[in-house]
């Protein structure tokens, strides 16, 4: 059993996603095809060429489901998953100093995480 499973149910339920994160990749790929089927209904229109109608749409599929998850990951990430993040950095590094034979001391281990490391992104 993990801290997390130790929390009261008001800090776990406002860890867990909500509707609406868990179908944004769905999201993504309907906007991605539909923009992708308009190019390509474009393109079939202007040229009456079914593989070049055929490849714009594949292209422009790939290029607006790339673009729009750039544009999703450059959200800046909310305090609670922020702490989220934190929390499973802590649970991971005592994992591995339990696997590596040296347990760490879980007190050194929460006031590390106190503080922003060098090495990890904090957003813009």
């Amino acid at each position: 059993m993990t801290k997390r499973d130790k929390k009261g149910p008001s800090v776990t339920n406002s860890l867990q996603p909500t509707r609406r994160d868990r179908f944004l990749p769905a999201e993504l790929l309907g906007i991605s095809a539909g923009l992708g089927v308009f190019v390509g209904l474009i393109v079939l229109i202007a040229t009456r060429e079914f593989i070049l109608a055929g490849i714009a749409l594949g292209v422009a599929f790939i290029l607006s489901l790339v673009l729009m998850a750039l544009f999703a990951l450059a959200f800046k990430p909310t305090a609670a998953e922020v702490e989220d993040i934190r929390e499973q950095d802590v649970e991971a590094r005592e994992k591995a100093a339990e696997k590596a034979g040296d347990p760490a001391d879980p007190a050194t281990e929460g006031s590390a995480s106190d503080a922003p490391d060098e090495d990890r992104p904090t957003g813009h």
